[in-house]
């Protein structure tokens, strides 16, 4: 990345430098494609290991989302595991967005839709939402975008959030436990390789 390059800015500065990464999700071998300028371009990183390892079988169907999506390890996963759910990947990084289109289509899943977050439609709700946010975008920025999301979850629904735990996943714990709506519950699922496992439930009745 150049010097003012982050995994969360729109429009990194520095060359795309496309490369071919082999990885495994949902049970499938995979050859996919990965650049500079997003977040963990090398590998599945050990946060998202953690996540995908410690989290239930997704819903069969509805809205599914991920936030923060970088090249799309989450979002390829869920629509691997709900091939009739539609998947919302979502990230503010255009070259994330472009290589989570171009892993999609090689994992041969054509439920996922890749957008900015302005562009998912206001009044969907999600059966549940997976996510390893990105922390380093600083305390307040975080925070309002989970309470963005968060709530959106439907009645009965869950959000899996994997966060450090030298990162402030036990801090984040209790404020989403102080600002979230009363229906909400948040719970530690697991720990694992330094990383704490979130489970944000809205406890809210279907109508």
């Amino acid at each position: 990345m150049s010097s003012g390059d982050h995994y969360f800015s729109a429009s990194p500065e520095s060359a795309a430098r496309l490369r071919p990464l082999h990885v495994r999700l949902a049970g499938r071998d995979l050859e996919l494609t990965t650049a500079s300028g997003v977040f963990s371009p090398d590998h599945v990183d050990v946060g998202t290991q953690v996540l995908l390892a410690h989290t239930p079988t997704p819903p069969p169907g509805g809205h599914l989302l991920d936030i923060g999506c970088g090249w799309g390890p989450v979002a390829i996963s869920l629509a691997l595991a709900s091939p009739h759910a539609t998947v919302w990947a979502v990230d503010v990084n255009e070259r994330a967005l472009d290589l989570t289109r171009r892993n999609a289509a090689a994992a041969g899943v054509d439920n996922v839709n890749v957008v900015t977050p302005e562009d998912v439609p206001a009044e969907l709700r999600f059966m549940t939402i997976w996510s390893n946010p990105p922390i380093r975008v600083g305390k307040n920025v975080l925070h309002n975008l989970l309470q963005h999301w968060l709530p959106r979850l439907e009645p009965g629904s869950d959000a899996w959030l994997v966060i450090a735990r030298n990162l402030g996943s036990d801090s984040l714990q209790r404020w989403l436990g102080a600002t979230l709506p009363t229906t909400f519950a948040t719970t530690r699922a697991a720990t694992s390789k330094g990383f704490r496992v979130l489970r944000v439930r809205n406890r809210a009745e279907a109508a």
